[in-house]
């Protein structure tokens, strides 16, 4: 079965980087010249996924827009002969009621921010991306769609021992290839007591019954209802797999993170990559 559809949980307070997060959404925050939540939907697009539903909260109104046409903005563009500024705005919009926004209205965690999509999924796998995992590469999500056969997949890497706190960790069974059956998930774990260093990053494929079991609210790790609990209690009733895939990735939810990922991505473009090679080595 075809993956169609796609969540983008984009309700966070993004608390992380305030300042800058206090009027704006942390998922429009740039690297290099597109907002994280647009290198997201490519991803996506990429994968075939033909529905974008995107998660929001309070103050989100600036992702509405910048997947919405600005008149005014095209006109002048147009009026000025830039006909490449012209095409790479127009080239961002999807077909007409292909896009959809469902509110998150508190920040309950990622399980009830995927929840509250439930009504747009009807009987169907989805994929779910989050934004703050940002990856350099072979589009991550179009990977796992090539692999996928059932069941529930998630994208993996390997962590430091002692980062397995910030992640869920997996307890691994067999591997085939890039595949590794998940016979276990925690949510963020102290490092001793973590079943493996290999860490669920934010891209999903999921089996509908996983709404079921998020409509218990059950909450979890910092008090929030978790999406990796929900997956968890699927384990032994449907396929379960992570998937390693071949990216880089950079977690732009830290500042540290985000500036890597800033550089990194900008020495992939041709007319950055040398000047700026120049600078870092001046100043290294």
């Amino acid at each position: 079965m075809k993956i169609r559809k796609a969540i983008f949980p984009v309700g966070g307070l993004g608390t992380r980087f305030l300042p800058a997060t206090k009027a704006m959404p942390k998922e429009m925050l740039p690297v290099v010249d597109k907002p994280l939540i647009q290198y997201a939907v490519e991803e996506a697009a990429a994968a075939g996924i033909e529905d974008f539903i995107f998660v929001t909260g309070r103050n989100k109104s600036a992702i509405e827009d910048h997947f919405d046409h600005s008149t005014e903005l095209e006109s002048v563009l147009h009026s000025k002969g830039k006909t490449d500024a012209v095409k790479t705005v127009q080239e961002m919009m999807k077909t007409p009621g292909s896009v959809s926004y469902v509110r998150q209205q508190e920040p309950a965690g990622l399980g009830h921010a995927v929840w509250c999509a439930r009504n747009l999924i009807g009987d169907e796998p989805v994929a779910v991306l989050l934004a703050d995992d940002l990856i350099l590469g072979s589009p991550a999500l179009k990977e796992m769609c090539d692999e996928w056969t059932g069941g529930n997949m998630v994208a993996t890497m390997h962590v430091d021992p002692a980062q397995t706190s910030s992640y869920g960790i997996v307890t691994p069974g067999k591997e085939i290839g890039n595949l590794i059956e998940v016979k276990g998930l925690v949510e963020k774990p102290d490092p001793k007591d973590a079943p493996s260093t290999i860490a669920v990053v934010g891209r999903y494929i999921i089996q509908p019954s996983v709404f079921a079991t998020l409509s218990t609210q059950s909450s979890g790790a910092g008090g929030e209802i978790q999406l990796t609990d929900a997956l968890s209690r699927e384990i032994g009733k449907t396929p379960f797999f992570g998937y390693q895939f071949s990216g880089t990735r950079f977690d732009c939810g830290s500042k540290l993170g985000f500036l890597q990922a800033n550089i990194a991505f900008a020495l992939e473009r041709d007319e950055l990559k040398q000047p700026l090679q120049d600078w870092l080595n001046k100043i290294s």
